[in-house]
């Protein structure tokens, strides 16, 4: 993000949390969930409501009134201060606060535009996808894929001042049209995990999904699990959802999966017993063996995932590679049972299996995940509606891996869930 920086239009004071100054004026200070490096550790501490002044924008960048924000896990992380210290490595790079506005997913209505904004105006329904990179970066001018740049950073939790303050800063081209027939809570809930989840189903040439593909989505009841089963069906393949109990396969096949997996029914989960231990390797084997078996009767024939769409990480990794068919990818995009996992080399280069890593979104992909979500092909999955002062409680809760049905959101400039449809 460039540390060019402009004043906006200030007024005086504050307003309340859902309330809106005029168009276009907007406040020196603000309401804002804040994290300082002093509280890291459970997010129920970490975050705390503080009055922040309202950030400046640079030539390129928008200044937003944020009407409602969504709950990732990634702030979970920067509430933790690990694996990365967002506010340290921010201040490493020259910026001058002192603590972290997260807060990846964002609907609202554009407040001030940066002198070079020529696409965006003030007034304008907008949501922003994840993406960030410096526009003058070798990598990104030289047309490579922005998102893997050495620049390229996920908004509202590398950078500052993301959504879940009443005002947030972005850069322009991150500003994306807010589907008309959604409330600001809908519009608001479904970005990250949704651009997240169309990079990772149809971003990596050779391993795209193509009709009548099957596909193994673990988290298939959460928010990010439903957007990829959507994802699925929409390409034509076939999604078989992972998940804790029965509500919750019930809840993903209303997305669009065709069955699914209760994994509390398996307990080989986690690093496999080492080569040489060959009762150990037995017994996990055949564990993982079942639970592929569990895949070909719901697929009604002995058929293995062309994609394993992946995030827990250290428990389930070795099982993903495991049961993708020879030639397939295991795609992964976070390691929220740990990061430290174990793959079996045996299984993996002699089938000529694929582990991938993907992160976030460019513009290409968001533009057409967002045209899905407008033409009503996408449901954002709303699961529950909280308020600003809720976001404590609610990244603890997906810390602690207590499991909500679909995406979670905040309401911010919104008075209501509904509010915001057209």
């Amino acid at each position: 993000m460039s540390n060019e920086r402009r004043s906006v239009a200030g007024t005086t004071g504050t307003h309340d949390v859902g309330t809106l100054p005029p168009l276009g004026q907007v406040p020196a200070r603000m309401h804002a969930q804040v994290v300082r490096p002093d509280r890291y550790g459970d997010p129920l501490t970490a975050f705390q409501h503080e009055v922040v002044p309202t950030p400046a924008i640079g030539t390129h960048e928008v200044l937003i009134a944020v009407m409602a924000a969504g709950v990732n896990y990634n702030n979970v992380w920067a509430a933790r201060g690990y694996p990365v210290d967002q506010v340290g490595a921010r201040q490493r790079r020259g910026e001058t606060e002192d603590f972290h506005i997260g807060g990846s997913d964002a609907s609202g209505i554009v407040y001030a535009v940066g002198d070079a904004v020529t696409d965006v105006s003030v007034g304008d329904e907008v949501i922003v996808h994840p993406g960030v990179w410096d526009a003058d970066d070798p990598w990104v001018t030289a047309g490579r894929d922005p998102m893997i740049a050495p620049s390229a950073k996920i908004w509202g939790y590398d950078t500052n001042y993301g959504a879940f303050g009443q005002f947030a800063r972005v850069q322009a081209h991150q500003v994306l049209p807010k589907a008309a027939h959604l409330s600001w809570a809908e519009a608001a809930a479904p970005t990250l995990v949704g651009t997240t989840a169309y990079r990772m189903l149809l971003g990596w040439n050779g391993n795209t999904i193509e009709d009548g593909d099957l596909v193994l989505v673990w988290g298939g009841s959460g928010g990010l699990g439903t957007q990829a089963t959507q994802l699925v069906k929409a390409a034509g393949g076939r999604a078989v959802a992972v998940v804790s109990d029965d509500a919750r396969g019930e809840y993903a096949m209303k997305y669009g999966a065709i069955g699914y997996i209760n994994r509390r029914k398996f307990d080989h989960w986690g690093i496999p017993p080492l080569v040489d231990d060959k009762a150990g390797q037995k017994a996990w084997t055949a564990g993982a063996r079942a639970f592929g078996k569990k895949i070909w009767d719901i697929a009604g024939a002995r058929e293995d995932p062309a994609v394993v769409f992946e995030h827990p990480g250290a428990s389930t990794i070795p099982t993903s590679i495991f049961v993708c068919r020879p030639g397939g990818m295991v795609v992964i995009c976070a390691g929220t049972t740990g990061f430290d996992a174990m793959v079996d080399l045996r299984y993996h280069w002699t089938r000529q299996k694929r582990l991938q890593g993907s992160h976030g979104t460019n513009d290409e992909q968001a533009i057409a995940y967002n045209q899905l979500v407008r033409d009503g092909k996408i449901d954002p999955v709303v699961g529950r509606v909280l308020r600003l002062d809720e976001i404590p409680r609610a990244h603890a809760e997906m810390g602690r891996g207590e499991e909500v049905f679909g995406n979670t959101v905040i309401l911010v400039g919104a008075t209501t869930p509904e509010a915001g449809r057209r």
